[in-house]
């Protein structure tokens, strides 16, 4: 489902767009998770990992001006809750902390930390889900597209499909 709710011209979002938008992230039910409404906007260029894949497609072809309501299946999302993401790990691992479900603990790993979230506990185990909170879930993107122009590129530049001649061509000092 998307529902453009209002059209303005100007550049449409692509592959090569710096966008600055409002969104909030709610459940099916309606209750908000993430917002920037309250606050500043948000300013992105398509691909470059701050929005989920699924958040940026659903943006392509909007232009400043337009509101929009998606929504997004698990896989569009935050993944499918997936049960290998569960795991048991011996009690001893959590010497000091005081353990009860719902807990949010953090794990070293390779790339950084690694957030769980602690479903049962057993005489030797405990069971943390490592999926994200929201796997599984359709949720609602509900955005505000506030600005698009063309991002920069690696060297720099504005990518653009014009050239820009100085105005003044002699040499700097």
């Amino acid at each position: 489902m998307s529902n453009i709710i209002t059209t303005s011209a100007g550049q449409r979002i692509n592959q090569q767009s710096r966008v600055t938008l409002h969104f909030a992230v709610l459940l099916e039910s309606g209750e908000e998770i993430d917002t920037t409404r309250r606050g500043r906007p948000a300013t992105f260029e398509v691909g470059d990992g701050s929005l989920l894949v699924g958040f940026e497609e659903a943006l392509f072809g909007m232009r400043a001006g337009d509101d929009a309501q998606i929504l997004l299946e698990p896989a569009q999302a935050f993944g499918e809750h997936r049960r290998e993401n569960v795991q048991l790990l011996p009690r001893e691992r959590f010497a000091g902390v005081t353990l009860e479900p719902g807990l949010i603990v953090s794990f070293s790993a390779p790339d950084g930390e690694l957030p769980g979230v602690v479903l049962r506990l057993f005489e030797q185990t405990v069971e943390v889900d490592f999926n994200h909170p929201l796997a599984g879930r359709r949720v609602i993107f509900d955005v505000s597209i506030v600005e698009v122009t063309a991002a920069a590129d690696p060297a720099g530049d504005i990518a653009s499909n014009s050239v820009t001649e100085s105005a003044d061509p002699s040499p700097a000092d």
